[in-house]
């Protein structure tokens, strides 16, 4: 019997017989640990612990238990021995992509479909804690997902820290991963949700490839266009896409016409239109906007005005305090620039807003008013 039909024929009578959890046995996986040479068997003793660990943690509902379990896997996916590392996370990852994998076809057909859900999602998360870049193609496949929970774990796992600094080794096979999952990513952009777009912003930014710049573009560009048409939500993610654009203009080097130029037209922008949704939408917002408004604004002039100006800025925050919207309006023409004259920031960075009618936009668009309730 092979591997694959040995693993889909004892967890499919798991379920069958809807056995209760049992414990992997881990005297022999810790011996292994323990070894600076590996043979043979030792490579089966690592193989066999993954399919029983993956095997009972399909077979658990208990969530205590299921965390237990993904910990059991974690702290025995390395080796103690240095001499022996490089061949144990070989094999211990070569044997969590064959029987993750098939975890993974024998949940889709899982019924009812709450435990499809649930167990998908459990070896998703799996994924996200092994950091594997070897086991990224597993959670690319759940990018697609109908589950909008799905999706973001499917991301969570492909974009965390770990997974990053893997494909910013510089290595070529490390670089067309990197722009294998920007081009699934900017797919994901229109159908997903303020958690999700933080997290593709973030790997956005961090990735070393241009195509990781050009997504975060994007995103900064579809966060402008719904504030253009008063459809934007969670105003709170934009204090975090604002953050990482304000990153890349600091850290970027390039005279005007440079990188830095596309990022700091993104970062007023959207900025402006944030404040402008806030100075306008007085009578149209809900609270809730109105609080993650106010966060972004301030949040972002501590963070990211103060350090563009190279001093402390606090007139924002004052202005909302004392519900100055003419205070308001006042700064954000002073710092972006009205239709006469540029802003101090425009000026400091030496940027422009684009070309209109022929001649250099010194102010940023102005937000038409809201829509009537």
């Amino acid at each position: 019997m092979n591997s694959r039909l040995k693993i889909f024929t004892v967890l499919a009578i798991v379920f069958t017989v809807n056995l209760t959890c049992w414990a992997v046995s881990t005297r022999q996986i810790d011996d292994v640990r323990d070894k600076a040479v590996l043979d043979s068997d030792d490579l089966v003793v690592i193989d066999d612990f993954v399919a029983q660990a993956v095997q009972e943690l399909l077979s658990t509902r208990d969530f205590t238990s299921i965390a237990k379990i993904r910990a059991a896997i974690l702290s025995r996916n390395n080796s103690n021995v240095s001499s022996a590392a490089e061949q144990y996370a070989s094999r211990f990852s070569a044997s969590a992509h064959k029987y993750i994998s098939d975890a993974f076809e024998l949940a889709f057909g899982l019924t009812p479909e709450d435990i499809s859900f649930k167990v998908t999602l459990n070896l998703l998360i799996l994924l996200d804690e092994l950091k594997d870049l070897r086991l990224a193609d597993l959670a690319m496949a759940k990018l697609d997902d109908e589950s909008p929970v799905i999706r973001y774990w499917a991301v969570h796992a492909i974009t965390n820290p770990a997974i990053v600094e893997q494909l910013n080794s510089g290595k070529n096979a490390d670089l067309q991963l990197a722009k294998n999952i920007v081009e699934r990513l900017e797919k994901l952009i229109s159908r997903s949700n303020a958690d999700t777009i933080a997290l593709i912003a973030q790997f956005a930014a961090d990735v070393r490839i241009p195509q990781g710049e050009n997504l975060l573009l994007q995103i900064a560009d579809k966060r402008i266009a719904e504030y253009a048409d008063w459809t934007v939500k969670s105003e709170l993610l934009d204090a975090s896409i604002l953050k990482l654009l304000c990153d890349k203009i600091i850290s970027n080097k390039k005279n005007v016409l440079g990188e830095k130029t596309a990022f700091a037209r993104r970062f007023w922008q959207l900025y402006s239109y944030a404040m402008q949704r806030y100075i306008k939408g007085r009578d149209f917002l809900d609270e809730q906007a109105g609080k993650q408004l106010i966060s972004t604004l301030v949040e972002v002039e501590k963070t990211c005005i103060s350090k563009l100006m190279e001093m402390p800025q606090s007139v924002i925050k004052r202005a909302i305090e004392q519900d100055s919207y003419d205070g308001l309006l006042h700064e954000h023409d002073r710092l972006f620039g009205d239709e006469q004259n540029p802003g101090q920031l425009t000026l400091k960075l030496d940027f422009n807003y684009g070309e209109s009618d022929g001649s250099e936009r010194v102010a940023p668009l102005v937000l038409p008013q809201p829509p009537e309730k």
